[in-house]
């Protein structure tokens, strides 16, 4: 028998459950008692799911109350000594060292003020890790305070009569996405393996002695482009993690081709490899040449990152290749990666268009097709479910639903001219700075203001009907005119109307763009509770009528300083959707960039002159590695958001934000914006300042942590100009924010910005 196996399922509960516990939690509404015990009962749910399905090869260790790789570095005792010198449980320790903290001090409690440590994507995701940060002084151990996670994990499933295998990220992968702390800026972090090593061998132990025979151990990072002198740490680390006390190892990649750092794995001890052939197939034959005669391949071939039906008949023909390589018994079929990055279940979307609906595979669907195909190349009937599935991708691929002649016929007009502004940025910003007169420093915000409980009742009642378009719009235009005087009353110079309408700044506009297919509980995970639904592009995009331009003319008839109008990028709109799998990228973000387009001409025809077109997910769509497929994404991903916005005049000032990612200036540059705004206060290198000294148009980095409720004082925004003016020049600097303010409270955002631009002024005046 082929066994199947799922390296993983999403934690967050099909209604979000781990986000209200969560954010109850840290709102004081719920005690740690309860939050543990939420934990427990979706844990105890995703496990007996899976066995329930038929699912061989279940994993534990997979839930995370905000970030699998944070949660090792509080395990591993990899805790910056400014979280520890604080009392704090835990669980609170996790979750200041995600989100940051910051409360008075009480009769019973000290005050605590801590900054977050540096969150950035997940390899090519829109998931978010937590970067682990080490020092000279970083002493590795099993931190048992609140218990080993993993053992107990495993441990627990045990007790439900679930036999699952643990999964655990690699060493080489921990040290290697991990990040030297700002005392510490020499330091190499994988040069500190030898010293994590014997804490993962201590874990190891006590897992194989808690009856865990067999451990997925992820090395993510083996499909990014290795130094020589990391490839060569593989051999000595996993020859160290071998012994009779320790159980067997699944070394395990996702997310795209290992082959060029095939010799470092090439002769692990290991029990198997497992290899993402989702991504990246053409690897099989080079990967499948290294599986030694003991050792199992697991083979992913159901699509962990998207939500298309697995085509059954091609991917059990995939497995039964390896089947013919290596033999039956040696062979595991699994999904590419984690389901992590799939919503949970189909069957609660029943407004989807039925039609479309048969089109798609959840996380929870995701584990039949697994078994499915496991049971075909093993010899059983399953033919009445290769049936339907056939009967499915036939229909999609025929659909007119996914075709439009008009859209693919304007592509063709797209040429050098239609992504190319009408005159060079010195000549533009002469034009901008007459038109604008805005100060030195100029003050803004990126977009969104808080999504209160209010707007979030009043939106869900215009969804149900109970309030009249009339009534709804009203009330939008009032939080509109209240953002707009707060931003008055405090000093910003280019101010946003706050996005009040706006559900998410993908969603909005896929709902108003054709092509597009909406979910009512497709959420994922993006970072801690962050949870976003991505709409699903289904077929050729384009744009029927205006999308802002309504809202952007009535927030600017109420205000004399200059009023952005909003919009999300082409790119970050393809990468924060889930994606056609039958089309390339390029031509998804080229349509919508030709959508966008004539978004940004219409607003300017309408008066709205400053324009921001953000585009965060421009890095995270970047190829893993170096070579001709990342050059071709770098111009066709710039291309796009060229076309989006060159179409408007030198006066027009376009504005652009990029945020928690590792940038290149050069791929900004490419973009041809005036103004961008960089995530920055959580980057504590002071190199990073100065790969952008020569940035040639005007940038803001950002200065306060938006994901995190603690506010900065004054002279923590002057502290951080003063550094940032060492290297970058003052007369191309703009203050703002790290990023959107739609996840604070409006008490943190009214204190915080006037601590901004105050500090602000008195630069001005001191310049």
């Amino acid at each position: 028998m082929v066994q199947s196996s799922v390296l993983g399922f999403p934690r967050i509960g099909g209604q979000r459950e781990l986000k209200k516990i969560t954010e109850a939690y840290w709102q004081g509404k719920a005690t740690v008692e309860e939050l543990l015990a939420k934990g427990k009962e979706l844990r105890a749910h995703n496990w007996k799911l899976q066995k329930e399905a038929g699912v061989d090869i279940i994993a534990s260790n997979d839930f995370s109350y905000y970030d699998q790789v944070l949660d090792l570095s509080l395990l591993f005792n990899a805790i910056p000594e400014r979280y520890t010198k604080y009392d704090l449980a835990p669980i609170d320790v996790l979750f200041a060292m995600g989100r940051g903290l910051q409360r008075k001090a009480t009769e019973t409690t000290q005050a605590v003020d801590v900054t977050a440590l540096e969150m950035v994507k997940w390899f090519d995701s829109n998931y978010h890790y937590v970067r682990p940060t080490f020092s000279h002084s970083t002493e590795f151990k099993l931190n048992t305070a609140a218990g080993v996670k993993p053992v107990d994990e495993y441990l627990e499933a045990k007790a439900l009569g679930v036999e699952t295998r643990p999964v655990v990220l690699g060493p080489i992968s921990y040290l290697y996405l991990g990040k030297a702390d700002k005392d510490s800026l020499d330091l190499e972090p994988i040069s500190l393996l030898e010293k994590v090593l014997p804490v993962y061998k201590q874990l190891l132990a006590q897992l194989k002695a808690a009856g865990a025979n067999q451990v997925q151990i992820d090395e993510p990072v083996l499909v990014l482009d290795l130094p020589e002198e990391v490839q060569a740490k593989y051999q000595a680390a996993y020859e160290a993690l071998v012994g009779d006390d320790l159980p067997e190892l699944v070394l395990t990649t996702y997310f795209g081709d290992v082959r060029p750092n095939l010799k470092a794995i090439a002769n692990l001890p290991v029990a198997g490899y497992h290899f993402d052939f989702v991504r990246a197939a053409e690897q099989f034959d080079e990967v499948v040449a290294i599986v030694g005669e003991k050792q199992t391949l697991s083979v992913g071939i159901v699509d962990g990152r998207n939500i298309w039906k697995t085509d059954f008949a091609k991917a059990a023909a995939f497995v039964e290749k390896a089947i013919a390589k290596l033999g039956a018994d040696r062979v595991v079929t699994a999904t590419s990666s984690s389901l992590l990055h799939t919503p949970v279940d189909l069957e609660s979307e029943s407004k989807l268009d039925p039609v479309i609906k048969d089109w798609f595979s959840f996380a929870t669907q995701k584990l039949a097709e697994v078994v499915a195909i496991a049971k075909k190349v093993s010899g059983d009937d399953v033919s009445a479910a290769f049936a339907a599935n056939a009967a499915s991708i036939k229909a999609r691929s025929e659909s007119s639903i996914t075709n439009n002649p008009k859209v693919q016929e304007r592509l063709t007009t797209i040429n050098e001219a239609l992504s190319t502004r009408k005159a060079a940025f010195p000549e533009r910003l002469a034009e901008q700075k007459t038109k604008y007169n805005l100060p030195l420093f100029p003050t803004t915000t990126i977009g969104s203001f808080p999504q209160t409980k209010d707007i979030r009742i009043n939106r869900n009642k215009f969804a149900k009907g109970q309030i009249t378009a009339e009534e709804y719009e009203a009330f939008i235009n009032k939080e509109m005119e209240t953002v707009i005087r707060f931003q008055e009353e405090i000093g910003l110079d280019v101010l946003v109307h706050g996005e009040p309408e706006r559900n998410d700044m993908v969603q909005y506009f896929g709902e108003q763009l054709d092509g597009f297919a909406f979910t009512t509980n497709g959420w994922v995970q993006s970072y801690g509770s962050r949870y976003v639904r991505p709409p699903i592009i289904v077929g050729d995009v384009s744009r029927p009528k205006a999308m802002t331009v309504k809202e952007s003319v009535y927030a600017q008839s109420l205000t004399k300083s200059p009023m952005k109008g909003m919009l999300t990028g082409p790119v970050t709109i393809l990468r924060w959707s889930f994606p056609r799998d039958d089309v390339s990228g390029k031509v998804q973000a080229l349509q919508l960039g030709l959508a966008l387009r004539d978004e940004v001409q219409d607003l300017e025809a309408a008066g709205i002159t400053v324009i921001q077109v953000d585009e965060p997910a421009i890095r995270e769509g970047l190829p893993l590695r170096a070579g001709k497929e990342r050059s071709d994404y770098l111009n066709w991903a710039a291309q796009s958001f060229r076309v989006a916005t060159s179409g408007v005049e030198n006066s027009t000032q376009i504005h652009s934000h990029f945020c928690y990612s590792d940038l290149d200036p050069n791929h900004i540059k490419a973009l041809d914006a005036d103004v961008v705004s960089i995530e920055f206060s959580k980057k504590d290198d002071p190199n990073y300042i100065q790969e952008f000294a020569e940035y040639p148009n005007h940038i803001g980095l950002g200065l306060f942590d938006i994901h995190s409720p603690r506010i900065p004082s004054k002279q923590e925004f002057v502290s951080r100009i003063e550094e940032i003016l060492k290297v970058y020049p003052a007369n191309k600097f703009w203050v703002n924010p790290d990023c959107g303010l739609k996840t604070r409270g409006w008490t943190e955002v009214r204190e915080s910005l006037t601590n901004m631009v105050e500090a602000a002024k008195e630069f001005r005046a001191k310049y």
